[in-house]
């Protein structure tokens, strides 16, 4: 069955606006709704000053069109006319050199940064968001892999973000996270060649542009190594903390020491380190075998004086449920696997870290 616009218009009527006191779909709050094929975005256009009691009406809104027939990836945001916050001037930061900021709105910003590529740091990254979200927190996850943005795939989001005004953009949603990547502005088989300059505007302009809304943590998905994207994270914005995700390889370690050595020369706190790739258990037979090593990031971490916050297993489960667009910890949440990202979650919680 082919999803409508009627349809999707229909199944909100019994929506009703807490200010109106009529539908949402009467009251006129519903704007910018496509439906193509069974993937539904629309804006919720509200004032923005009773974004925290609109809340609970964009989850009926997305639990109502989720639930019709044919029915796919669904996209709902709050928006409002408040006049959006204007770009950073780029030229006035350098005449006069400022602080990291705060983003409005946004309680805590985490980097999950590596020394390296291959690591896994993007398959942590997307789970742990999710995770987050199951622990009801409200979740951002930025893709700032500029190089190689990989969270669309991974969280199953596909289409250009829209921009009311020409200069807000708004975010894309799924399994309680919201979501913005370079990777929904270009063309998934082009390669992003850009210099310095570029990326530090690139990131600038995502973190203040986009309409993150009110969120407990940002979760930032950083390019592996020590380059001009996470300076500047560190630099221009109020980072709370940054977690480093390695294998137990001595080579991975290797470059995960010079990124924790990079956090420490920025006063970036180290919030942990995460082993991934820990050990591999054998489908048939049950088998246990440490591929790349065991204990090598837990010993960097007891040297540094820092919490060891999870060992994630080697499984074919993560990867295939990663390049299927749901995050393990949505696609077999009961699995052990998606364990060890719900007890991360919950740990970070627990410290008030995220």
């Amino acid at each position: 069955m082919t999803l409508t616009r009627d349809a999707v218009l229909a199944a909100m009527k019994d929506i009703t606006d807490p200010v109106s006191g009529s539908d949402i779909v009467a009251a006129g709050l519903v704007r910018a709704l496509s439906v193509e094929g069974g993937a539904v975005r629309f804006v919720l256009e509200i004032d923005p000053a009773k974004a925290d009691t609109y809340g609970p009406v964009r989850d009926s809104c997305e639990a109502a069109v989720k639930a019709l027939d044919g029915a796919g990836p669904v996209s709902v945001v709050l928006t409002g006319h408040s006049a959006p916050k204007p770009p950073p001037d780029l030229k006035a930061q350098k005449a006069k050199p400022q602080g990291p900021q705060s983003v409005p709105g946004i309680d805590r910003i985490v980097a999950i940064a590596s020394g390296k590529g291959g690591v896994g740091k993007s398959t942590v990254s997307a789970n742990l968001a999710c995770a987050l979200a199951a622990e009801g927190r409200r979740v951002g996850l930025l893709d700032a892999d500029v190089y190689g943005p990989s969270q669309p795939r991974m969280l199953g989001v596909s289409g250009r973000p829209a921009s009311p005004d020409g200069k807000t953009i708004l975010p894309l949603r799924n399994f309680g996270v919201t979501m913005m990547s370079i990777g929904l502005m270009t063309n998934e088989r082009e390669a992003v060649v850009w210099r310095g300059p570029m990326l530090m505007g690139a990131l600038q302009q995502m973190m203040n542009q986009v309409q993150w809304g009110a969120l407990d943590v940002l979760i930032v998905d950083l390019p592996p190594g020590t380059g001009d994207v996470a300076m500047t994270l560190a630099q221009k914005f109020t980072l709370d903390g940054a977690i480093v995700v390695s294998t137990p390889q001595d080579v991975a370690l290797l470059d995960a020491r010079k990124g924790i050595d990079m956090f420490a020369k920025l006063g970036t706190p180290i919030h942990g380190l995460i082993e991934n790739m820990s050990t591999h258990v054998c489908s048939n037979c049950g088998h246990e075998e440490h591929i790349f090593g065991h204990g090598g990031v837990a010993r960097e971490a007891d040297a540094m004086g820092v919490p060891l916050l999870a060992e994630i297993p080697l499984h074919l489960d993560i990867r295939t449920a990663a390049d299927g667009g749901a995050p393990i910890v949505v696609s077999k949440p009961d699995s052990a696997q998606a364990r060890a990202f719900r007890d991360l979650a919950r740990q970070l919680v627990g410290a008030g870290q995220a």
